[in-house]
């Protein structure tokens, strides 16, 4: 089932989360525990991260420097259709531009479709850490915008061969991501809306932010998307904070703020232990009143870590 339709068939908010695929040479039981302690509240669907190629440097034993490729978590595709098929939850693989051409996210898609997966997250993606600025691949989308035309394209059955005939279209159902803080490259917040709405122009059908710890910054971002005239739903994306050191490590990864009320209390925790039970309470708080806004869903950052995630949903579902 395709998210768009799941969140407008439903009369309340509902509940998804989001994983990222075991590391190479690991199974998938860990996530697959993930999943079965979450069963419990229904999720709706789940996303998959997906991650690109990224370079390391090794000196050889004739001392000369190699450049090696590496993907630490290969395998979204296969992951995310045993899930759909093993839980029989809509899964929601996220695709990206950074090291992808525009032909190997075709042939991605093509997989997804056989697989019968028809929801995706449309993401340009972080550039390489040896990047000052984020560069496409050769043949490949540099902006999240022309990923989601690409992927509207096949659904009407535009393939990027112009030489075939009878296409099959590929009917996904695309999400892409907004910044209640705005995106860090972007000069400014309006700037920001600007690309979001090219996003919903090329296609996409509903937007999940960025976490954030503040709902006052969710609201306006909802009220300047409408204002905007985006007007698919705006699912709002919550990280229970886990460990002590997230106070400095979330907001200079992600470029967002906390609240004050938030780092007062974090910096009087002692240890991580202490630092989980004041994310959770907060998370709880923060999911509490999003519901009673009438939030589309919840979606949770887990990482794979569910107790504090079972917390708040027992809380507030």
């Amino acid at each position: 089932m395709k998210v768009v339709d799941i969140i407008n068939k439903s009369e309340k908010t509902v509940f998804s989360f989001e994983l990222l695929p075991p590391l190479k040479g690991t199974t998938g039981d860990k996530l697959y525990n993930t999943i079965e302690q979450l069963l419990e509240f229904d999720p709706k669907y789940i996303n998959i991260t997906t991650h690109r190629d990224e370079f390391d440097f090794h000196q050889r034993e004739d001392g000369l420097i190699e450049k090696r490729i590496v993907r630490k978590r290969p395998g979204t595709v296969a992951i995310a259709a045993s899930i759909q098929h093993k839980y029989g939850i809509p899964v929601v693989p996220h695709i990206l531009c950074g090291g992808f051409t525009r032909s190997e996210t075709e042939h991605v898609l093509i997989d997804l479709f056989f697989l019968g997966i028809e929801n995706v997250l449309a993401l340009r993606g972080d550039g390489l850490k040896s990047e000052p600025v984020f560069t496409p691949e050769p043949n490949g989308n540099r902006y999240a915008s022309e990923l989601v035309e690409q992927i509207s394209n096949l659904k009407k059955g535009k393939y990027l061969d112009p030489d075939l005939k009878n296409n099959t279209p590929l009917d996904f159902c695309i999400g892409v991501a907004g910044y209640p803080e705005k995106h860090f490259e972007a000069p400014n917040l309006d700037t920001d809306m600007e690309y979001l709405r090219k996003k919903v122009d090329a296609g996409a059908e509903y937007i999940v932010t960025q976490m954030f710890f503040d709902n006052s910054k969710y609201y306006r971002f909802v009220e300047k998307c409408r204002a905007a005239g985006i007007t698919v739903p705006i699912i709002p994306g919550l990280k229970p904070i886990a460990v002590l050191s997230q106070l400095t490590v979330l907001p200079k990864i992600f470029s967002i703020d906390l609240p004050q009320d938030l780092a007062k209390a974090l910096k009087k925790c002692k240890n991580n232990s202490d630092a989980k039970k004041v994310g959770t309470e907060w998370a709880i708080l923060q999911a509490k009143d999003l519901v009673k806004h009438g939030a589309p869903s919840l979606h949770v950052y887990t990482y794979g870590i569910t107790d504090n995630v079972k917390e708040i949903m027992k809380a507030v579902l």
